[in-house]
This record gives structure tokens, sequence and C-alpha cells, in this order.
């Protein structure tokens, strides 16, 4: 009798045992899914250009609250604006092409990161080619909204943009849009010297073009940009929206426009790694399902427990007597 009453407080034991560590990890699962939802908002808001419009450079205020920008952070050296899109922020280039993958334009630690220049290029942008890069996230913050170039109305709306830079703001006009490989040499190349190169360059670039603007004739003594981020079509792909640099400063036809942001969930990566669809949002779908199979069993546990209180309640003596039988 002693063993079998043993045997059953064990087993008795080992269910409550159990029932506890899955309950917790389902609490804990729960806990992550409402972190990750809140974590990858935070992100997103820290990377909205609303942080930086007051440093926007301007006629009216002759680059002041740019100045203060600088003051703030001295790697802080252009501001880039693409006509018709929410890419409106700062430019910054480092000693290197990794600290603002994880630092902002304030200088301060941000996994949104910052738009910023090829650490190989020249900040007065007279090399042949400037390389820029930027995160690829959603609700259009930072370079998000590049891969929508890909699309030809997208790509032939939007022909202009404004890259301050010298004290004084210069056009661009978008020619190109290239998707590319992240290890492709002859495109992620800087210091191209000498006109058969640099002809050599643009040609490889127009010949993989999807979208080019053949009004546009670009010669090798002019100077261009290439606006890199992480594709969402490939694990190493790139897209890359290419423009010219130009003295004349044009219009922007959005002016009087909203730019509404794209409801569509695209990837979040790094200018030079790739990582997944936010990962944080990707592992709260994982648990949600395993949450909501998990609460019946929750609640069926639960509900035992207030029986089991209620009766103990209502028949205290029996209960009191079951022990004392069991201790014999």
């Amino acid at each position: 009798m002693k063993a079998k009453e043993i045997g059953r407080k064990t087993i008795k034991c080992v269910n409550s045992a159990v029932n506890i560590i899955v309950l917790t990890i389902v609490l804990l699962l729960l806990a992550y899914a409402v972190y990750a939802l809140w974590d990858s908002k935070q992100i997103h808001e820290a990377a909205d250009k609303s942080h930086y419009e007051i440093y926007k450079p301007t006629v009216e205020n002759q680059g002041l609250s740019f100045k203060e920008l600088q003051e703030i952070n001295p790697d802080v050296f252009a501001w880039l604006t693409i006509y018709g899109t929410n890419i409106d922020y700062p430019m910054v280039q480092g000693t290197d092409n990794m600290k603002y993958i994880s630092t902002n334009a304030k200088g301060r630690y941000s996994m949104s990161g910052a738009i910023f220049l090829d650490s190989r290029c020249s900040r007065d942008f007279s090399d042949f080619n400037s390389i820029v890069y930027g995160h690829h996230m959603e609700k259009n913050t930072m370079f998000g909204e590049i891969g929508s170039f890909k699309e030809k109305s997208y790509f032939e709306a939007r022909e202009y943009g404004m890259l301050y830079f010298d004290g004084r703001e210069h056009g661009v006009e978008f020619f190109a849009f290239v998707h590319t490989d992240a290890y492709n040499e002859k495109v992620f190349r800087t210091t191209i010297i000498g006109e058969s190169a640099q002809q050599a360059y643009l040609d490889n670039l127009l010949k993989m073009a999807i979208h080019v603007r053949s009004e546009i004739s670009v010669m090798t003594d002019d100077r261009i940009v290439l606006l890199s981020t992480c594709s969402s079509t490939s694990t190493n792909g790139r897209d890359l929206l290419v423009g010219r640099i130009t003295d004349r400063v044009f219009d922007n036809p959005f002016a009087q426009q909203e730019t509404q942001p794209d409801s569509d969930i695209q990837t979040v990566a790094l200018p030079g790694i790739r990582i997944t669809e936010p990962f944080m949002v990707m592992m709260t779908i994982l648990c949600l399902p395993l949450i909501v199979l998990s609460l019946p069993w929750v609640l069926r546990i639960y509900r035992k427990r207030i029986n089991r209180i209620k009766h103990n309640r209502k028949y205290p003596a029996k209960e009191m007597n079951r022990h004392a039988y069991a201790r014999i």
C-alpha cells in the first residue's frame, strides 16, 4: 500500500512539474512575442526621417540647422533627398564601412544605422563613381523604397533628387536601376581612374540595368552615385539606383504631395550583411500558433486546480482523512 501511494505521489509530482514547465514555456513565448513586436516597432520608429527634418539644409536657413547636426556628429557631411519618396536623410562617412551599419547619423547606437558613403570615396563626390549604402527596411524608412524602383512605372515617375554637400545643393538625375549580387566586384569598386576603365564600368552598369533612361546621356567626365541596399528577392541580392550628379538643382514635382508609406512588408537587411525578414517578427508569427494551441490545455489545468480547491473547501475533513490515511 505504501509503495503504491509513493508511486502515485511520484506520478502526481512529475505531472505537476511537467505542467509547470510547459506553462512557463508558453508564458515565455508570449512574453517574447510581445517584446518582439515592441522592439520591431521601436527600430522602425528610430529610422523615420522625421527625426532629422529639423536639420535639413534649406535656402532659408542657409544650412545652419545642418551645421548643428555636424556639431553632434562630425561624420555628417551631406544630405540626400529623392523626390517622391521618403528618402530624405543626412549622409555620413566613417573610417570603415561597418560603423554606420549599427550607428545612426547622431552617432548613437541604432539597428537602423545611417545612410553612409563608402569609406573609400571622396566626400566632395569628385570620384567618377560614389557608392552610398543604407538599410532596406519596411515602412519605407532608410533605403526601404529603393526596391520599389524595380517597377517600371515607379522608376519612370521619379527621375530627380537633391544632394547637398560642400555648403550647397546639387541635382541628381536617376538614369538606371540595377539588380546584382553583393559580391559583384565589377560594380562594388571605387577609385576608377582612366577614361577607358570608366567607360567599361559605365557600360557594364547599363548592360546589367533593369531600367534605363535613354534620354540621359552619361559620359566618363560625369560623376555618378550608386545608392545600394539589400534586395528582398534574393539572398545576396543588391538593388542599386544609379544617378548622375549635376550642378543644376531640379524642382521637386512632388512638393505639394504627401508621400504615402507602402503597406507591403519588406525585408530588413544590412547594406553589406544579409539578415532575414525581421527576425523578431518572424519568431512572433511562429510563436503565436503555439500559444493559441496551448491555451485550451492551460485553461484545463487551471479549471482542475480551481475545482480541487473548491472540493477541499467543501469537504475539508475528507481531505484531511485522506492525507492521514496516506501516512499509515
